[in-house]
């Protein structure tokens, strides 16, 4: 703010000095004279002040006689005297001289300064945070972390996940360099400071560690020596996330306190982005392992019999549902092996873990697979006793050759019952109903057997395949008949081309649109005799 031209300059709180146009200094105040002891009058400004002053001084414009709306001012000049940052208004004065008052603004360039910085970090945060958290990927955490404390906060950095075994993850960056991940079977309690940051203590400040103690592993080839280090956890959740080592040449300042401060702040952002990124790969790991446990089967030749089966969960995006299939083969050979397809009530993960506690339980009753009245009953009692809600639909075929023929005992429990594809194109409906079971006490099922001569076929599936809507209208019905029709021109066709074929259709029909679980499973009696020892799990030798 320049100062109005009436304004006592003699008593005015900051310095001021008068000089003219020759720049030689005419008069000045009492706080001038204590800021600049050598600026007396009759001396040139060039002797006794500071350059920039007097240049700005040699620079001004002579003016002529001034006008009532002539403020004759120059612009406002900064500068430092004596250490401190002062702003210079000059003032053209009536006689032709000019007065420069000097304020010392060095406390507001500070408050500047210290407001742009926080708002530089604020900003770098928020931008880590983002970068931090839009990946689940462990490595990929690693890697940003010591990338981003290698740019803004030091000129290497460090980033070291808790041990695995024996063996240490760490990923090393240099600054304008690429995250360079490795394993070190290293003993993090030798760094003095870094066994401590991976239990979660507090980090020691950087002055209490010695640069020269830093190991060969932790500094990254070719940086040179190391000046200064900071070592800080990384913070989880609940439970340490590693920990973050920074370092400096030996050119660039050692750490102040107060960066070491706001690399913990950095740390705490890291930290949670990365435990984030481990617990997902832990549920990840789980829900795998347990989805494997879920998935139907991948169905084969077992004792002379041809089995396919093809599963589609109601989305997409998801691999389990509520409809399930196994074959589970005979304990004793001879005997029959048990094929079971159900439908439970519902979609998505909630059906599914019914559905594993009915497969789960169906195996358990493998002793009583001759009994499917037994099975259905025992089955009931022990989805009725538990916390579900839900009910299911159920087949139970046992499958045995005789010869060259297979027999089918198969029961529904409220599904419905499977189609016969024989050897002419015809299909049959396998005469067999019931009810569903886990929905009332008692249950009643009739059970029918069929036998299959050499390329005829019985047909399991679930709803899903029938009820699906689509077509040109994009709402009917694939239903019964359509599916009757597609099975008769299957006749002679492998298990696997009759599962194939079936899938095909309906998902045509459907389209892109919502659709419920589907699974179809094929039991077909082979056109000829298997030779192998094994199954039919090698390739063997056939006869007609």
């Amino acid at each position: 703010m320049v100062p109005a031209r009436d304004f006592p300059w003699g008593s005015a709180p900051y310095p001021v000095l008068i000089a003219d146009t020759y720049g030689i200094l005419v008069e000045r105040n009492q706080v001038a004279a204590a800021l600049l002891p050598l600026a007396v009058p009759g001396a040139l400004l060039r002797d006794t002040v500071p350059s920039w002053l007097a240049s700005a001084h040699h620079a001004m414009p002579l003016p002529g006689p001034r006008t009532e709306t002539d403020s004759r001012t120059a612009r406002t000049l900064t500068g430092t005297i004596d250490g401190r940052r002062f702003e210079a208004h000059p003032t053209v004065r009536d006689d032709g001289t000019v007065a420069w008052w000097l304020v010392d603004d060095t406390d507001h360039q500070l408050a500047r300064e210290a407001l742009e910085m926080e708002r530089e970090r604020t900003a770098f945060l928020a931008e880590a945070s983002n970068t931090l958290l839009s990946s689940l990927n462990l490595g990929r955490c690693m890697d940003v972390t010591a990338q981003l404390a290698a740019e803004s906060l030091a000129d290497a950095a460090v980033a070291i996940a808790p041990s695995r075994g024996r063996r240490l993850p760490v990923v090393r960056c240099v600054r304008g360099g690429s995250p360079v991940p490795a394993q070190e079977t290293v003993d993090p309690d030798a760094v003095p400071g870094l066994g401590e940051a991976l239990r979660g203590f507090p980090p020691i400040p950087s002055r209490w560690i010695d640069p020269a103690a830093a190991p060969a592993w932790m500094v990254p080839e070719g940086f040179g020596p190391v000046n200064s280090v900071v070592i800080t956890p990384l913070p989880g959740h609940g439970v340490p996330a590693g920990a973050l080592v920074l370092l400096r040449r030996a050119e660039t300042a050692a750490f102040s306190e107060d960066e070491e401060v706001f690399a913990r702040l950095f740390a705490a952002r890291a930290g949670a982005a990365m435990s984030a990124a481990r617990l997902y790969a832990e549920q990840s790991a789980i829900t795998d392992v347990l989805t494997q446990e879920l998935l139907p089967p991948v169905l084969h030749r077992i004792s002379g019999v041809d089995f396919a089966g093809r599963y589609r969960p109601s989305a997409d995006d998801e691999r389990i549902g509520g409809d399930f299939y196994d074959v589970h083969p005979a304990a004793v050979e001879g005997e029959a092996s048990l094929v079971t397809l159900g439908d439970v009530c519902g979609k998505g993960l909630e059906a599914a873990v019914l559905t594993g506690k009915i497969r789960n339980t169906l195996h358990a009753l493998l002793p009583l697979a001759d009994d499917h009245q037994r099975m259905l009953d025992l089955l009931n009692t022990a989805l009725l006793n538990s916390h579900h809600t839900r009910y299911a639909t159920l087949l139970l075929a046992s499958v045995i050759r005789r010869g060259g023929t297979v027999d089918v005992k198969v029961t529904s429990a409220g599904h419905p019952p499977p189609l016969i594809v024989r050897t002419g194109g015809t299909v049959e409906v396998a005469d067999t109903r019931g009810t569903l079971v886990g929905a009332m006490p008692r249950i009643n099922s009739r059970t029918a057997t069929v036998t299959l001569a050499p390329g005829e076929s019985c047909v399991l599936y679930t709803d899903g395949i029938t009820e699906a809507k689509g077509g040109p209208m994009g709402d009917t019905l694939f239903g019964e008949e359509r599916l009757t029709q597609a099975l008769s021109r299957c006749a002679g066709m492998p298990a696997e081309g009759i599962c194939e074929h079936v899938q095909m259709l309906a998902s045509q029909w459907l389209g892109n649109r919502r659709h419920d679980d589907m699974a179809v499973v094929v039991i077909s009696a082979p056109r000829s005799h298997h030779l192998s020892a094994v199954d039919g799990r090698t390739r063997g030798r056939f006869t007609g």
